[in-house]
């Protein structure tokens, strides 16, 4: 069986940076996702375009080249598979990592695709860049796995003239609440707070409310969900409950880590934050051998960590694995 200097678990731009940080300083490394490449853009919405400018999503210190002045989700895209097949990185897709054996300088990871096959891989060492996602919050109420509820939003045009509720209150609400509303659907928002999120793009607040204070976007503060049947949502508000006709549901409430597969792991997470154990300048765990970059450090706070400061974990991590007490044999 072949081994690898460094196994990345997560092809995300994080978990690519860390592949090819290894290899420039001579490491083999494989890349293992359950998904597809950079999984998490592909679910971005279909027209999103980046907040940043280009540069500050580029790894290997290639030049991500778009048309405006900030890049758009299909660029990006396109820019992580360029540099992948630059970089000759060794990628292994839709396989889920079920199981990490071993200790430092001789792990095996268990795999499964999704066809069941299953596949064991050997690495000296493991760097855990898995993101936060593809795990939404979820409110756990009746009907959240009905077919016309998501935790993502896509596009607006199959929601034209139809009634769509959004909950939440930040950035990827707000946005999509606009976008569906421009896009000729009925859209109503609900928040539990009583107020939008302080950290909307400065953009993006005040078009978001100027079309709730038109009631162009009806808005329900200090509102809950408590029920979805398969043509309304049931809320709870200041005024009582309220149904509210949905024939599409969105709940961009945020997202979170894969907390269990990283205590499966054995490293140890804070019990209120839930950020792991791990040294600041290796960013090796508790676990020997096991390295962690991205927004999987920042435990809850999935705000703390993008890919503009993510994607230097990666040197960070192959200086450290470089470093002579990092050696392996």
């Amino acid at each position: 069986m072949k081994k690898y200097d460094l196994i990345c678990i997560g092809a995300g731009p994080t978990g690519l940076a860390c592949a090819i940080e290894a290899t420039r300083v001579g490491l083999t490394a494989l890349v293992i996702d359950k998904g597809a490449l950079c999984n998490s853009l592909l679910h971005y919405p279909v027209n999103m375009v980046f907040f940043t400018t280009p540069e500050l999503l580029e790894i290997g210190d290639l030049p991500l080249v778009c048309a405006a002045e900030k890049p758009t989700r299909l660029e990006s895209l396109k820019y992580y598979r360029k540099t992948a097949e630059h970089f000759a990185l060794e990628v292994r897709l839709y396989e889920q990592v079920t199981k990490l054996e071993g200790s430092d300088g001789n792990f095996f990871v268990s795999t499964v695709t999704e066809n069941g096959t299953n596949g064991t891989y050997r690495g000296a060492k493991i760097a855990v860049a898995t993101g936060y996602y593809d795990l939404p919050n979820e409110l756990g109420v009746p009907g959240e796995n009905l077919p016309h509820v998501s935790h993502y939003y896509t596009e607006p045009h199959p929601y034209w003239n139809q009634d769509v509720v959004v909950v939440g209150g930040k950035n990827s609400a707000a946005e999509a609440a606009l976008d569906l509303w421009r896009n000729g659907a009925r859209v109503t928002m609900v928040h539990r707070d009583a107020q939008l999120g302080a950290t909307i793009k400065y953009w993006v607040k005040p078009d978001i409310e100027n079309r709730v204070k038109a009631g162009q976007i009806p808005m329900h503060f200090k509102s809950t969900v408590k029920e979805i049947t398969n043509d309304a949502v049931i809320i709870e508000s200041p005024e009582g409950n309220k149904r509210l006709p949905a024939k599409q549901l969105f709940l961009l409430t945020g997202y979170h880590p894969d907390f269990a597969f990283i205590e499966s792991l054995g490293v140890r997470l804070d019990p209120v934050t839930r950020k792991p154990a791990m040294n600041p300048e290796t960013h090796e765990s508790n676990i020997p051998g096991v390295y962690l970059a991205g927004v999987v450090i920042g435990g809850r706070h999935t705000s703390e960590i993008f890919i503009e400061n993510g994607r230097f974990h990666g040197k960070q991590i192959a200086l450290a694995l470089t470093a002579p007490r990092a050696q392996t044999v």
